[in-house]
């Protein structure tokens, strides 16, 4: 067969068709700043994870700036764990990662444990959904400052499968709410979505400066 006959089979191989979607290439995750600067994350390029790209989430912690120091980090849709160690790397004092998949939530505890951080994040192999209905039952969700007087404000991180805030726009919404209602006073809370999602559907509004576009993601900061 002729070399450029090879070459369209091999595209052809590699498209996605129907609703199949195409293999992913492996990523090269990398922690960006803090102490964890330079580590790498294992990703085995699964199509169930969609992780945020180094570019945006330099962006997102570039928004958050120095906030994001004492605060307990809540990552609904866990994938790598790049968020949460992310956050941690920059100050954070401790994370509950949720994941769905247990493959990829097996993944993240590796990328916890090659850091030493499982003594400070909680790994829930659980639907966020659920987890935030229920989110008073598990460890360090209710953690206090160290005077006792009152509770650690959350970072909270929402960057699910786009398609959700679609598809299961209503439970977004509701999952959203609960959480806001239930979080700590001075909480933030990180939305990345398509443009197919209207940030004013939700009961809080983004701090002044703090909607960015890096296509195809939409990233909103709000507080609580």
């Amino acid at each position: 067969m002729p070399q450029s006959a090879l070459q369209s089979a091999e595209k052809t191989k590699n498209r996605s068709t129907g609703s199949k979607p195409a293999p992913k290439e492996p990523l090269g995750l990398r922690i960006i700043g803090g102490r964890f600067r330079g580590s790498k994350l294992l990703y085995i390029g699964d199509n169930r994870v969609r992780p945020m790209k180094d570019r945006v989430r330099e962006a997102v912690f570039n928004l958050i700036g120095p906030e994001v120091r004492g605060r307990h980090v809540v990552d609904l849709f866990g994938g790598t764990g790049a968020l949460a160690i992310e956050a941690i790397s920059r100050g954070a004092v401790s994370a509950t990662v949720i994941e769905l998949h247990f493959p990829t939530a097996a993944l993240l505890r590796q990328n916890l444990e090659s850091l030493d951080l499982l003594n400070v994040c909680d790994v829930r192999k659980t639907d966020a959904f659920f987890w935030a209905k229920n989110q008073e039952e598990h460890p360090y969700s209710n953690i206090t400052c160290p005077d006792k007087t009152q509770k650690i404000p959350w970072l909270v991180f929402c960057s699910p499968p786009y398609d959700f805030y679609v598809s299961r726009q209503t439970e977004m919404l509701e999952m959203l709410q609960h959480l806001i209602d239930s979080a700590p006073l001075g909480s933030l809370f990180v939305i990345e979505s398509d443009n197919r999602f209207n940030f004013d559907m939700l009961p809080i509004k983004p701090l002044p400066n703090k909607v960015k576009s890096y296509p195809p993601a939409e990233i909103a900061v709000f507080t609580r």
